[in-house]
Parts: C-alpha cells; structure tokens; sequence
C-alpha cells in the first residue's frame, strides 16, 4: 500500500523540520510549504491525504486557508489545526471553519501520531457506502449527499458527520462526550459548546423540533414520519 502523503504547512523551519523527520520515519510521504500561498499551492500540486496547518503563518492565515478549501473548494480534504496560543476562540474558530481536528504547540510526536491517525481512521469510514433517511431528510453517505424536502443541502463536513450520526441513531439519546467522540475523534479536545453550535447549525437547515435537547444528558433526533 503507498504510503499516506502529509502536507506540512508552517512557517518554523526548524519545527517543520523536525515533524517531517518523524512523519517520514513513521513511513509517512512529506512535503512541506513555509507560507499561506506556497501551503495552497502545494495542496494543488501535491495532493496531500491530510494536512497539518499552522493557524499563524505569512501571505495566507490558516484559517484562510480552511475556509477556501471547505467553502470555495468544498474539499473534505482532512486538516488539523497547529496552534501556538491555545485559547479557546482560536479553537472554536478553526472547528466551526472545518477543521478535523487541532493540536497546541509544542506537542509530542506521540500526540500528534493518534490525532493523526484518529482522523484518518474516522474519515475513512465515513466514505461506507450508506443510505440514511428520517421523513424527508434523505443522505447517501458514500457521496456525502444530503437533501430535505427534495432539496439538496450543503454542508460541512463536521454537520454531515454529526448529521449522520443521529440518522444512524433515531430516537436515543447521544451525550456531548458521545457526539465529540464519534463526529472529531477520541482525541480530540474540544470544548462542549461546540457540539451545541453544530446543532444548532443543523437545526437552521431542518428545524428546532427535529433535534431535541434532553436536559443533563444530550440531544435525541425525532423519528419523523
């Protein structure tokens, strides 16, 4: 099997360096770019299975970049977030943006290794060849297709992994823990209130009513007929 292709874009040299060494001897193929603009040119030419992005760098913010690759590209292409100052709005903003994940520098390579995996191991199987219906919200997950009253949607990748979570659990309750574990990842340190913006991103496109909050424990999605 050819070994998985990981994009570095970041503007330490010295770090960029030093993760390339351990991806390359973990048997990853490595390319870098050390700025914004070199990064989406390099996505372009390279065509990474996943990158790790620098949320601060020249030319092109990481946010930026994620922003152009979910909405003007509509890329599922997997990203995790490296961030050097760790508060929590950089968080929120770059998952509320598509991100699959993010890790705080410095890190250990350990760390970054099981994010890594965990999300490729998770995007993976999300591409099962499944069909998910609840009334009129209608979704080929093979085709990360999703439409309701015949309409097609588009959506983040975050919202269809979420989406497709309750459609395979009609009528229990998921927790937030469940949710953040099953749509980001086990290792994946997210704030709680972001599970609630997802849902509440859901609930603009299909309704309040389809998705109910269960207080003290989670969300459940209606059976509709």
């Amino acid at each position: 099997m050819a070994s998985r292709k990981i994009l570095i874009i970041e503007d330490d040299k010295e770090l960029s360096h030093i993760t390339e060494l351990e991806l390359a001897h973990e048997g990853f193929s490595v390319a870098t770019a050390f700025d914004g603009r070199e990064g989406m040119e390099k996505i372009e030419s390279e065509k990474p299975d996943m990158v790790l992005l620098d949320v601060m760098l020249p030319r092109l913010s990481g946010l930026e970049i994620l922003r152009k690759l979910r909405n003007e590209l509509n890329s599922d292409l997997p990203v995790i977030l490296v961030t050097a100052r760790g508060e929590t709005i950089d968080k929120v903003d770059g998952l509320n943006s598509g991100a699959d994940d993010y890790i705080a520098k410095p890190f250990k390579i350990e760390e970054l290794l099981a994010r890594m995996n965990a999300v490729l191991r998770r995007t993976q199987k999300s591409a099962k060849s499944v069909f998910l219906k609840n009334g009129e919200i209608q979704m080929v997950a093979d085709e990360m297709k999703v439409s309701f009253k015949n309409d097609a949607l588009e959506l983040s990748k975050n919202e269809f992994l979420l989406l497709k979570y309750f459609l395979e659990n009609i009528g229990k309750i998921l927790t937030r823990d469940d949710i953040i574990r099953t749509v980001w990842g086990e290792y994946c340190y997210i704030e709680e209130n972001s599970v609630d913006v997802y849902v509440r991103h859901l609930r603009s496109k299909f309704g309040d009513n389809i998705i109910k909050t269960v207080r003290g424990m989670g969300y459940i999605m209606q059976k509709l007929d």
